[in-house]
């Protein structure tokens, strides 16, 4: 009876481990899928943007949107950063999908920086360099929460965020024209490269326009608290 017991919990035990380890799987592979769904999705609309940018000379600046562009790559890069953790940053599929996302990211750069040049836009621009070498950047964690935070608050600001040590030719042309030092969080703002952890406050110092944004929001709420007292 006892060999029958151990023999029927063996079997279970097998049975759960082989269930979990097919439903990790399952849902990893999910979450892939969606990533590259994703992937084709801001490909074709980079392309859009493309396309409307040399049409300028007929169109109208107001025409070219990048809102929609700019929460898709935020989406794609917040579903990497949860694939890379639960897959491991060494992981082949992982670094492909880095890899693409990084052309993705400059591509958009070269565009906004284009059509804010034709157009008068009004697009800030930060990009921060990581590292994912384990004890290498003890502050890239907490760096990357204050651009999000930033980035959420501030629609006008576009946050590219790229691992320095990602084997990409074009990554390393950007990090070269730039002279970005392997030292990890950097952040490259106004052609000029500020590196170790800086803090929501401390890149406000660096981009006037971001307190002249909260300057003009706190104009609207003391207006709009105004109207209301009024009625």
């Amino acid at each position: 009876m006892d060999w029958k017991k151990y023999t029927y919990t063996f079997f279970i035990t097998v049975i759960i481990f082989i269930t979990a380890i097919f439903a990790s799987n399952y849902f990893n592979q999910k979450k892939i899928n969606e990533i590259k769904n994703i992937e084709s999705q801001i490909s074709i609309d980079i392309s859009a943007s493309e396309t409307q940018f040399s049409l300028l000379s007929e169109l109208s600046c107001k025409d070219i949107s990048s809102e929609f562009l700019s929460k898709e790559l935020a989406t794609l890069g917040d579903k990497l950063s949860y694939t890379e953790e639960s897959r491991g940053s060494d992981n082949a599929e992982v670094i492909n999908l880095k890899k693409y996302y990084s052309l993705l990211q400059i591509k958009d750069f070269i565009l906004m920086q284009k059509i804010n040049e034709r157009c008068g836009g009004k697009h800030l621009f930060i990009m921060y360099f990581y590292s994912n070498i384990e004890n290498d950047c003890k502050d890239c964690e907490k760096e990357g929460y204050v651009l999000t935070r930033l980035r959420q608050d501030y629609p006008e600001l576009r946050v590219y965020s790229f691992d320095y040590n990602l084997q990409l030719s074009a990554l390393q042309t950007l990090i070269s024209i730039y002279k970005i030092e392997d030292k990890q969080p950097a952040l490259l703002i106004d052609d000029k490269v500020y590196y170790g952890f800086k803090s929501i406050d401390e890149i406000k110092d660096v981009i006037p326009a971001l307190k002249e944004i909260d300057k003009q929001k706190n104009i609207k709420k003391a207006s709009d608290k105004a109207s209301t007292t009024e009625r």
